[in-house]
């Protein structure tokens, strides 16, 4: 089966978790001899960073992605199949839709325009709000990457037998106690530090993160580590910190993925405690290096720690953040518990089976079609 992958999302500015997710799946469907994965992305001068850069062939349409995008969303074409040549299934692997000319799969990772609309700009809401309408009539199947989503695409509009859950994997590489050593002198961290990883953007509830910080009794240090984003002023968070407190924050940015394993196992806590997740690979990510987590309940991250694999709060309610932070840096006992159950939970989640289940979905969409 041969199927055309959108990849554009390793161009954005700030290609986050969408991208992470599409160049995994791609990595690991190309290992599956029953397909052939052709990348297609708009016109662009210079390949992506190298961090970015797909596994896999990309074609590029003539358009560049403002232009595509529009042309995709109000004109309905360019075709797909015009750079990739005859294809049986599209994937869209972002909320972006191209012309249905082949059978559409939508990876749909959350709604989150339509829960936080204040979040979203006027011309992005316009956007997905067009893509939204477009995935309702034309997706043959939508791959949800958690419970949380497929819910919420029900509420959207979507019938149940359109809706597929397909939760995403985890590559990481369990750090040794040398990684541990040598990025604590690297980026100059104490032994205890509270951690937080993602993209520097208003649902990720920073806020809330930096006041329950305020609230603790403890010498830990908070790390937060990512690329900046969008609407979100990190530093007016910060600078509302006591001098004591605000001394013992490192902002590290972007690291590389080696450091990133290493600084989760590194953490005496990881706290991850966002509005919404489509899927929370942060969360996932720490509990494959055995660390405890702190997560908020009501979105997806909650069913990433189940069993007990971590500790449950409002998202809302910093106080209740802090309660649950100080309970891991108070007890060693509870904090090894946490860990080891993250670490048997995390094995669950592999990209092997999310390729196989994307591949199922590409054969229900082509014989249907069919």
């Amino acid at each position: 089966m041969r199927v055309a992958f959108t990849l554009e999302q390793c161009w954005h500015r700030v290609p986050g978790g969408t991208a992470v997710a599409a160049l995994e799946l791609a990595r690991a469907l190309g290992e599956r001899p029953d397909l052939e994965l052709v990348g297609v992305a708009a016109r662009h001068r210079d390949p992506p960073p190298e961090q970015w850069r797909p596994p896999i062939e990309v074609r590029h349409l003539a358009l560049p992605r403002i232009a595509l995008y529009e042309s995709w969303h109000y004109l309905r074409r360019p075709r797909v199949e015009s750079a990739t040549g005859p294809i049986d299934v599209i994937h869209a692997t972002g909320i972006a839709m191209p012309p249905p000319t082949s059978p559409v799969v939508l990876t749909v990772h959350d709604l989150a325009y339509l829960d936080y609309p204040e979040l979203f700009t006027r011309q992005g809401l316009r956007f997905f709000r067009r893509a939204l309408e477009l995935a309702l009539r034309d997706a043959s199947l939508v791959l949800c990457s958690s419970l949380a989503t497929l819910a919420r695409c029900r509420e959207a509009g979507f019938e149940d037998d359109r809706l597929r859950h397909v939760p995403l994997g985890v590559r990481a590489t369990r750090a040794t106690p040398a990684d541990v050593a040598r990025v604590r002198g690297t980026y100059e961290l104490p032994l205890r530090t509270i951690l937080w990883a993602g993209t520097v953007e208003p649902r990720k509830n920073l806020a809330g993160l930096v006041r329950a910080f305020s609230l603790l009794d403890t010498d830990a240090a908070l790390v937060l580590v990512g690329p900046p984003g969008w609407n979100e002023d990190l530093e007016s968070h910060l600078g509302g910190l006591p001098t004591e407190a605000r001394a013992r924050v490192h902002v590290l940015g972007w690291v590389p993925r080696g450091d990133l394993d290493a600084l989760y196992a590194a953490a005496t806590v990881m706290c991850f405690p966002s509005l919404l997740e489509g899927f929370g690979f942060p969360v996932v990510e720490a509990m494959a290096q055995g660390t405890p987590v702190v997560t908020s309940q009501g979105t997806s991250t909650e069913e990433l720690v189940t069993g007990g694999a971590g500790l449950l709060v409002d998202p809302r309610q910093p106080e209740e953040i802090a309660g649950a932070l100080q309970r891991v840096l108070d007890d060693p006992a509870l904090a090894a518990v946490l860990g080891g159950a993250g670490l048997r939970r995390s094995a669950d989640y592999t990209w092997a089976r999310t390729a196989e289940l994307v591949a199922a979905a590409y054969e229900e969409a082509s014989g249907a079609a069919g």
